[in-house]
């Protein structure tokens, strides 16, 4: 409970404010989740009212720093949880039933069926950065996506320029191609998904295509069994650029196995929303299939999992 006179934290408290906004977006796109901004940037408050704003010459600089260093302890606590590759059976998922594959069952979507494509999609975009460490992805965002000098960027970290330097250059690199996950399925297709995120997650629709074999097929299925599809390679790749601006926050990704291929479970707060299956042949995606069924996920995804 801050010591200082009323007068003294409220205009504190009035300064802070007009900071609010700025600090939730720098620690939203660090950590990808509204919750966890809004615990950093509640955080960082709690740490200014503490100071009193003593010795604070640039209130946004200080608040940039230290809501950033509040986000970097938070990515580094969550890479200290394990993962562990899990293999997810879709006929399980739809409770025996071959909806995905019955004839006639795929048809021109609806406009609600578009909906879930999008979110099925987009969820699993959302978490393109996760691949980078956090001082990787704090340099990343920092320098990036906010403009600060890499010496700024150096203070968050504790390293020098040049460090952060080539934190920021191997982030760019990674981001542009997420490198493949082993022991979770086929190396070699496992490296076609990641590359397939990563260029979504970049915004890179030629490189989608690129991924995508000329009969590719999106397959969407929601938990009452309507299944929706979307054709061709430039459809896919649309698709996924409109979904990737409507990507939920305090979404997360794990590789899974669906019969032995390459997939991603998407959870959303921690609760597993999404399976996405991926077919790939001679390096391209032929088929991706996504299955949205929360209460059933819950029942066959293990609790560590999630």
């Amino acid at each position: 409970m801050s010591e200082h006179p009323a007068s003294e934290t409220a205009d504190l408290a009035t300064a802070f404010e007009r900071h609010r906004p700025y600090l939730r977006t720098v620690a939203l796109r660090m950590v990808g989740s509204g919750d966890d901004a809004d615990d950093a940037v509640q955080e960082t408050w709690l740490r200014l009212d503490r100071t009193g704003g003593e010795g604070v010459e640039d209130l946004r600089a200080w608040l940039t720093t230290v809501v950033s260093r509040v986000c970097l302890d938070m990515l580094r606590t969550r890479r200290t949880r394990r993962e562990v590759a899990v293999e997810i059976d879709l006929d399980e998922l739809l409770g025996g039933a071959t909806r995905l594959d019955a004839p006639g069952a795929a048809s021109a979507p609806t406009p609600e069926e578009e909906v879930l494509l999008a979110e099925s999609v987009g969820l699993a975009l959302h978490v393109v950065m996760d691949s980078l460490t956090p001082a990787e992805r704090v340099a990343f965002v920092l320098h990036d996506i906010f403009d600060l000098p890499f010496g700024q960027v150096g203070q968050v970290l504790g390293r020098s320029t040049d460090a952060v330097k080539m934190l920021a250059s191997r982030a760019r690199r990674r981001v542009r191609v997420v490198p493949g996950q082993a022991g979770v399925g086929d190396p070699d297709d496992r490296a076609v998904v990641d590359a397939f995120f990563a260029a979504a997650g970049s915004g890179d629709l030629s490189g989608l295509v690129a991924l995508l074999a000329p009969d590719a097929e999106l397959h969407a299925v929601n938990p009452a069994g309507a299944v929706s599809m979307v054709q061709g390679p430039d459809n896919i790749a649309a698709q996924a650029g409109r979904a990737r601006a409507g990507a939920a926050s305090g979404a997360a990704l794990r590789p899974i196995t669906v019969r032995g291929a390459p997939g991603v479970l998407i959870l959303v707060r921690g609760r597993p929303i999404t399976v996405m299956a991926f077919t790939v042949h001679a390096g391209l995606i032929t088929e991706i299939r996504a299955v949205t069924d929360p209460d059933r996920l819950m029942q066959i995804v293990p609790s560590w999992v999630a």
